[in-house]
Protein backbone atom coordinates (compact mmCIF):
# COMPACT_ATOMS: atom_id res chain seq x y z
CA UNK A 1 0.00 0.00 0.00
CA UNK A 2 1.24 3.55 -0.68
CA UNK A 3 2.63 5.78 2.01
CA UNK A 4 0.19 8.56 2.99
CA UNK A 5 1.56 12.05 3.70
CA UNK A 6 0.00 15.51 4.15
CA UNK A 7 0.08 18.10 1.39
CA UNK A 8 3.13 19.96 2.72
CA UNK A 9 4.91 21.62 -0.19
CA UNK A 10 8.37 21.92 1.39
CA UNK A 11 8.47 18.20 2.22
CA UNK A 12 7.21 17.26 -1.24
CA UNK A 13 9.81 19.48 -2.90
CA UNK A 14 12.49 17.64 -0.91
CA UNK A 15 11.11 14.27 -2.08
CA UNK A 16 11.07 15.42 -5.69
CA UNK A 17 14.58 16.83 -5.37
CA UNK A 18 15.79 13.45 -4.12
CA UNK A 19 14.73 11.86 -7.41
CA UNK A 20 17.20 14.03 -9.33
CA UNK A 21 20.87 13.39 -9.86
CA UNK A 22 22.93 10.32 -10.54
CA UNK A 23 23.42 11.28 -14.18
CA UNK A 24 20.04 10.04 -15.38
CA UNK A 25 16.78 11.87 -15.95
CA UNK A 26 13.97 11.10 -13.51
CA UNK A 27 10.24 11.07 -14.30
CA UNK A 28 7.75 11.82 -11.54
CA UNK A 29 4.06 11.18 -12.14
CA UNK A 30 1.34 13.07 -10.28
CA UNK A 31 -2.13 11.60 -10.59
CA UNK A 32 -5.55 11.78 -8.98
CA UNK A 33 -9.19 12.38 -9.81
CA UNK A 34 -10.35 15.31 -11.96
CA UNK A 35 -10.05 18.51 -9.95
CA UNK A 36 -7.69 16.99 -7.39
CA UNK A 37 -5.08 19.73 -7.76
CA UNK A 38 -2.54 17.79 -9.83
CA UNK A 39 -1.65 20.70 -12.10
CA UNK A 40 -1.26 23.09 -9.16
CA UNK A 41 1.06 20.74 -7.30
CA UNK A 42 3.12 19.92 -10.40
CA UNK A 43 3.53 23.61 -11.19
CA UNK A 44 4.58 24.45 -7.64
CA UNK A 45 7.16 21.67 -7.60
CA UNK A 46 8.64 22.75 -10.93
CA UNK A 47 8.77 26.38 -9.84
CA UNK A 48 10.55 25.51 -6.61
CA UNK A 49 12.98 23.10 -8.28
CA UNK A 50 14.01 25.62 -10.90
CA UNK A 51 15.44 25.30 -14.40
CA UNK A 52 16.23 21.60 -14.15
CA UNK A 53 12.57 20.58 -13.90
CA UNK A 54 9.65 20.83 -16.32
CA UNK A 55 5.99 19.82 -16.31
CA UNK A 56 4.64 17.70 -19.18
CA UNK A 57 0.87 17.28 -18.72
CA UNK A 58 -0.96 14.19 -19.97
CA UNK A 59 -3.77 16.51 -21.10
CA UNK A 60 -1.70 17.56 -24.11
CA UNK A 61 -2.77 14.25 -25.61
CA UNK A 62 -6.48 15.04 -25.70
CA UNK A 63 -7.84 14.15 -29.13
CA UNK A 64 -8.87 17.20 -31.12
CA UNK A 65 -12.52 18.20 -30.86
CA UNK A 66 -13.15 17.41 -34.52
CA UNK A 67 -11.80 13.89 -34.03
CA UNK A 68 -13.89 13.36 -30.90
CA UNK A 69 -16.97 14.38 -32.86
CA UNK A 70 -16.04 12.05 -35.71
CA UNK A 71 -15.67 9.19 -33.24
CA UNK A 72 -18.87 10.07 -31.39
CA UNK A 73 -17.00 10.67 -28.11
CA UNK A 74 -17.32 14.44 -27.70
CA UNK A 75 -20.01 14.05 -25.05
CA UNK A 76 -17.57 12.33 -22.69
CA UNK A 77 -14.39 14.25 -23.38
CA UNK A 78 -11.86 13.39 -20.70
CA UNK A 79 -12.58 9.64 -20.59
CA UNK A 80 -9.59 7.34 -21.16
CA UNK A 81 -10.45 6.65 -24.81
CA UNK A 82 -10.60 10.37 -25.67
CA UNK A 83 -6.80 10.66 -25.45
CA UNK A 84 -3.96 9.54 -27.71
CA UNK A 85 -2.61 7.21 -25.03
CA UNK A 86 -0.13 5.52 -27.38
CA UNK A 87 1.26 8.93 -28.28
CA UNK A 88 1.66 9.78 -24.60
CA UNK A 89 3.51 6.53 -23.94
CA UNK A 90 5.78 7.16 -26.93
CA UNK A 91 6.59 10.66 -25.65
CA UNK A 92 7.50 9.34 -22.20
CA UNK A 93 9.77 6.77 -23.83
CA UNK A 94 11.51 9.52 -25.83
CA UNK A 95 11.89 11.68 -22.73
CA UNK A 96 13.53 8.79 -20.87
CA UNK A 97 16.01 7.94 -23.63
CA UNK A 98 16.71 11.09 -25.67
CA UNK A 99 18.87 12.88 -23.13
CA UNK A 100 20.95 14.78 -25.71
CA UNK A 101 18.08 16.12 -27.83
CA UNK A 102 15.26 18.54 -27.13
CA UNK A 103 11.96 16.68 -27.04
CA UNK A 104 8.82 18.73 -27.65
CA UNK A 105 5.56 17.94 -25.85
CA UNK A 106 2.02 19.20 -26.49
CA UNK A 107 -0.01 21.36 -24.12
CA UNK A 108 -3.82 21.45 -23.70
CA UNK A 109 -5.36 24.93 -23.92
CA UNK A 110 -8.53 25.03 -21.83
CA UNK A 111 -9.57 28.33 -23.35
CA UNK A 112 -9.54 26.68 -26.79
CA UNK A 113 -10.48 23.17 -25.62
CA UNK A 114 -7.75 21.89 -27.96
CA UNK A 115 -4.21 20.47 -27.67
CA UNK A 116 -1.33 22.52 -29.07
CA UNK A 117 1.61 20.55 -30.50
CA UNK A 118 5.24 21.39 -29.71
CA UNK A 119 4.38 23.74 -26.85
CA UNK A 120 6.71 22.41 -24.13
CA UNK A 121 10.45 21.95 -24.65
CA UNK A 122 12.22 19.24 -22.65
CA UNK A 123 15.85 20.16 -23.18
CA UNK A 124 18.95 18.08 -22.51
CA UNK A 125 19.55 19.99 -19.27
CA UNK A 126 16.27 18.81 -17.70
CA UNK A 127 16.91 16.39 -14.84
CA UNK A 128 13.33 15.93 -13.63
CA UNK A 129 10.20 15.69 -15.76
CA UNK A 130 6.95 15.97 -13.84
CA UNK A 131 4.03 14.51 -15.76
CA UNK A 132 0.53 14.88 -14.37
CA UNK A 133 -2.82 13.46 -15.40
CA UNK A 134 -5.74 11.25 -14.46
CA UNK A 135 -4.72 7.94 -15.96
CA UNK A 136 -1.08 7.30 -15.06
CA UNK A 137 -1.96 4.21 -13.02
CA UNK A 138 -4.62 2.55 -15.17
CA UNK A 139 -4.01 -1.15 -15.74
CA UNK A 140 -5.76 -1.32 -19.13
CA UNK A 141 -3.70 -1.13 -22.32
CA UNK A 142 -2.32 1.13 -23.67
CA UNK A 143 -2.32 3.15 -20.42
CA UNK A 144 -0.74 0.23 -18.55
CA UNK A 145 2.63 1.03 -20.14
CA UNK A 146 2.82 4.43 -18.42
CA UNK A 147 3.58 3.19 -14.89
CA UNK A 148 6.80 1.38 -15.85
CA UNK A 149 8.17 4.57 -17.46
CA UNK A 150 7.87 6.61 -14.26
CA UNK A 151 10.33 6.52 -11.36
CA UNK A 152 7.63 7.45 -8.85
CA UNK A 153 3.92 8.21 -8.90
CA UNK A 154 2.13 10.39 -6.34
CA UNK A 155 -1.65 10.26 -5.94
CA UNK A 156 -3.23 13.57 -4.89
CA UNK A 157 -6.24 12.92 -2.64
CA UNK A 158 -8.13 16.10 -1.79
CA UNK A 159 -11.15 16.81 0.31
CA UNK A 160 -13.95 15.54 -1.96
CA UNK A 161 -16.28 18.49 -1.39
CA UNK A 162 -13.49 20.90 -2.31
CA UNK A 163 -12.55 18.84 -5.37
CA UNK A 164 -16.08 18.84 -6.78
CA UNK A 165 -16.45 22.57 -6.07
CA UNK A 166 -13.22 23.24 -7.97
CA UNK A 167 -14.43 21.21 -10.93
CA UNK A 168 -17.74 23.06 -11.14
CA UNK A 169 -15.97 26.43 -10.85
CA UNK A 170 -13.50 25.43 -13.59
CA UNK A 171 -16.27 24.50 -16.02
CA UNK A 172 -18.15 27.72 -15.27
CA UNK A 173 -14.96 29.76 -15.80
CA UNK A 174 -14.58 28.24 -19.26
CA UNK A 175 -18.09 28.96 -20.42
CA UNK A 176 -20.60 26.46 -19.05
CA UNK A 177 -23.61 27.56 -17.03
CA UNK A 178 -23.64 26.40 -13.41
CA UNK A 179 -26.39 23.90 -14.20
CA UNK A 180 -24.47 22.50 -17.17
CA UNK A 181 -21.24 22.43 -15.17
CA UNK A 182 -22.82 20.42 -12.36
CA UNK A 183 -24.32 18.00 -14.87
CA UNK A 184 -20.97 17.48 -16.60
CA UNK A 185 -19.23 16.85 -13.28
CA UNK A 186 -21.91 14.33 -12.27
CA UNK A 187 -22.18 12.48 -15.58
CA UNK A 188 -18.60 12.66 -16.89
CA UNK A 189 -15.95 13.80 -14.39
CA UNK A 190 -17.21 11.61 -11.56
CA UNK A 191 -17.35 8.53 -13.82
CA UNK A 192 -13.68 9.15 -14.63
CA UNK A 193 -12.89 9.81 -10.97
CA UNK A 194 -14.15 6.35 -10.06
CA UNK A 195 -11.68 4.79 -12.53
CA UNK A 196 -8.83 6.80 -11.04
CA UNK A 197 -9.67 5.99 -7.42
CA UNK A 198 -9.79 2.26 -8.23
CA UNK A 199 -6.03 2.23 -8.95
CA UNK A 200 -4.93 4.47 -6.07
CA UNK A 201 -3.19 1.45 -4.53
CA UNK A 202 -0.61 1.42 -7.36
CA UNK A 203 0.85 4.80 -6.30
CA UNK A 204 4.05 5.14 -4.29
CA UNK A 205 2.71 8.05 -2.26
CA UNK A 206 -0.74 9.45 -1.44
CA UNK A 207 -0.72 13.19 -0.83
CA UNK A 208 -3.68 14.13 1.37
CA UNK A 209 -5.15 17.60 1.14
CA UNK A 210 -6.56 18.81 4.46
CA UNK A 211 -10.34 19.03 4.62
CA UNK A 212 -11.34 22.67 4.40
CA UNK A 213 -14.48 22.90 2.32
CA UNK A 214 -12.99 26.02 0.75
CA UNK A 215 -11.84 24.57 -2.57
CA UNK A 216 -8.37 25.97 -1.98
CA UNK A 217 -5.31 24.78 -3.87
CA UNK A 218 -1.80 24.26 -2.51
CA UNK A 219 0.31 27.34 -2.05
CA UNK A 220 4.11 27.67 -2.27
Amino acid sequence: MPEVVPLAVDALVARAQALRGGGSRALLGITGSPGAGKSSLAGLLAARLGAGAVVVPMDGFHLAQAELERLGRAGRKGAPDTFDALGYVALLERIRTRRHDTVYAPRFRRDLEEPIAGAIAVGAEIELVITEGNYLLLEQAPWAAVRSLLDAVWFVEPDEQARVARLVARHVAFGRSEVAAKAWVRDSDEVNAALVRAVRWRADLVVKEASSGSGSTPQP
